[in-house]
C-alpha cells in the first residue's frame, strides 16, 4: 500500500480498494487526516521523548485532558499505554493493586467470559476466553474463570430472548460464589463481544444485571471498549447503550486512528482515590508524547465533525442496507451498533448448522471481497471456538451513505459468488 485518503487505499499498482474494517477496527477518522500529520509534526520538532516517569509534554497533557473529557462522568484518571492488550492487562493490575490497597489482599481474579478477546500479552490473553488465540499457550495462563457468552441467535442455554431470564448475566454471580467472592477482584466484558463473536451486543438489561453483581460482591467492573468506544457503536462508549458505568475502562485502536500505538485505561473517582502510592506498572512508550500528540488531534477531530453523532445516523443506515443480505442462503444472522456490524454464515439457515471448518468460508468470503476491492475482518470460531464463520464490517466513521451502498454491493457480490461453490 502507497496511499490512504478517506476510507480508500490504494496499492503501488495503482488499484482502489474500500477500508471496509478500518484495519482492525481501528482507523476511525480515516486515513490521510492532515491534522493529525501537523499534530505529529509538530511535537517531533519541539521533543520527540520523555520519560513518563520524569517529565510530560504538552502532548501528553492535552491527550489525558481531551480523553477525560470524552469519558463518562467520574472516569476522568487516565494511564496510556500503547495498545490494547496492554491496556485490558493494566486493568486487571490496577484491580489487583487496588484491593491491596484497600486491605482485601486476597482478591486477584479476574472473571471473563468465553468466546471473548481482550489480547494478545500472557496476561490479557489469560482472561480472553478466544480459544483458537488461547489454545497454543494454555499451559503458561492463569486459570482465571469463564462464563458463557451473551449469544443470543445462539443462546447458551438454548432460550430466545422473549423466554429467558438472562440466564447468561446471571451465571457471574454464580460464578463470584463459586470461586469465592473474596478471590475475585474484577469483571472484564466488551460491551459488543468484537472480533471472537464478530460484533455481538448484550441483550437489553444484560449489563444492569452484571453491574448489579459486582455490587453485591465488592467486584470491580472493567469495560473493554477497545473496539467500541470512542463513537463506533453510535455512543461515545458502548457501555452508554445500556446506562451502565464500569469502573475501569480500557480502550485503544480508534483513540489514536491507527496512526501511532496508542493505548489508555481509565480509572474510577473510586479506584483512582485508593491510590495512595504510584500505580506499580509501566512501559517504556508509555505516554509517548509524539503518540499522544496524534491521540488529541484524533480526539479533537472526532469531536469537532461530531463523528459520534455521524456513527449513530450512519450506522442505521449500514444496518438497513445490510438487512437484504439475508437474500443469501449462507447468510444467517447480521448484528452490530453504529457503524460497527457483523454477519454470521451458516449452511443451513433453519438449524444454524456451521460450515466445516474445512472450508474457510469466511476465509473465501473475505479474499473474494479482496478481490472486488473491498476489505473485510474475517472471523472464524464463532461457534464454539472451533466451528463458524464470520465476517467484521466498519469502515471509518467518516463514511457517507452513497459509500455505504458500494461497500453492501460489493458484499453482495462477493458472498454471492462464493455460495456458488456451495449451493
Amino acid at each position: 500500500m502507497v496511499k490512504g485518503e478517506g476510507i480508500y487505499l490504494w496499492d503501488r499498482d495503482g488499484r482502489r480498494y474500500i477500508d471496509g474494517s478500518s484495519g482492525p477496527i481501528c482507523v476511525n477518522i480515516g486515513h490521510g487526516v492532515k491534522e493529525v500529520a501537523d499534530a505529529v509534526k509538530q511535537q517531533m520538532d519541539e521533543v520527540s521523548y520523555v520519560h513518563s516517569s520524569h517529565f510530560i509534554t504538552r502532548s501528553v497533557k492535552d491527550c489525558a485532558d481531551r480523553l477525560a473529557a470524552f469519558a463518562p462522568e467520574g472516569l476522568g484518571h487516565v494511564f496510556f499505554c500503547s495498545g490494547g492488550s496492554e491496556a485490558t492487562e493494566a486493568a486487571a493490575k490496577m484491580a489487583r493493586q487496588y484491593f491491596l490497597l484497600t486491605g482485601e489482599p486476597r482478591r486477584y481474579k479476574v472473571v471473563a467470559r468465553w468466546q471473548s478477546y481482550h489480547g494478545n500479552t500472557l496476561g490479557s490473553l489469560s482472561m480472553s476466553g478466544n480459544i483458537a488465540r488461547r489454545r497454543r499457550y494454555v499451559p503458561m495462563l492463569i486459570d482465571f474463570p469463564h462464563i458463557p457468552p451473551a449469544y443470543c441467535y445462539r443462546c447458551p442455554y438454548g432460550k430466545t430472548r422473549d423466554t429467558c431470564d438472562l440466564d447468561c448475566a446471571r451465571a457471574l454471580d454464580t460464578e463470584i460464589r463459586a470461586q469465592g467472592p473474596e478471590h475475585v477482584s474484577a469483571f472484564i466484558a466488551e460491551p459488543v463481544v468484537g472480533a471472537t463473536l464478530g460484533t455481538v451486543p448484550a441483550p437489553e438489561g444484560y449489563f444492569q444485571v452484571i453491574r448489579e453483581t459486582c455490587d453485591r460482591h465488592g467486584v470491580l467492573f472493567i469495560a473493554d471498549e477497545v473496539m467500541t468506544g470512542l463513537g463506533r457503536t453510535g455512543k461515545k462508549w458502548g457501555l452508554d447503550h445500556w446506562g451502565v458505568k464500569p469502573d475501569i475502562i480500557a480502550t485503544a485502536k480508534g483513540l489514536a486512528g491507527g496512526y501511532l500505538p496508542l493505548g489508555a485505561t481509565m480509572a474510577s473517582d473510586k479506584v483512582y482515590e485508593a491510590f495512595g502510592e504510584p500505580f506499580a506498572h509501566g512501559h517504556t512508550y508509555g505516554s509517548h508524547p509524539v503518540v499522544c500528540a496524534a491521540g488529541a488531534a484524533v480526539l479533537e477531530y472526532t469531536v469537532k465533525h461530531r463523528l459520534v453523532e455521524r456513527s449513530a445516523e450512519n450506522g442505521k443506515y449500514l444496518h438497513r442496507k445490510l438487512a437484504d443480505l439475508y437474500d443469501h442462503p449462507s447468510v444467517g444472522n447480521i448484528r452490530g451498533m453504529g457503524v460497527f456490524a457483523g454477519i454470521e454464515f451458516v449452511k443451513d439457515k433453519e438449524t444454524k448448522e456451521p460450515f466445516d471448518p474445512k472450508h474457510r468460508f469466511n476465509g473465501r468470503v473475505v479474499d473474494m471481497c479482496f478481490e472486488n476491492g473491498l476489505l473485510v475482518y474475517p472471523g472464524s470460531g464463532t461457534v464454539d471456538g472451533v466451528r463458524g464463520d464470520h465476517i467484521q464490517v466498519a469502515p471509518p466513521l467518516i463514511v457517507d451513505k452513497k459509500q455505504i451502498d458500494e461497500i453492501v454491493a460489493l458484499l453482495d457480490k462477493s458472498i454471492g459468488e462464493v455460495e456458488k461453490e456451495f449451493f
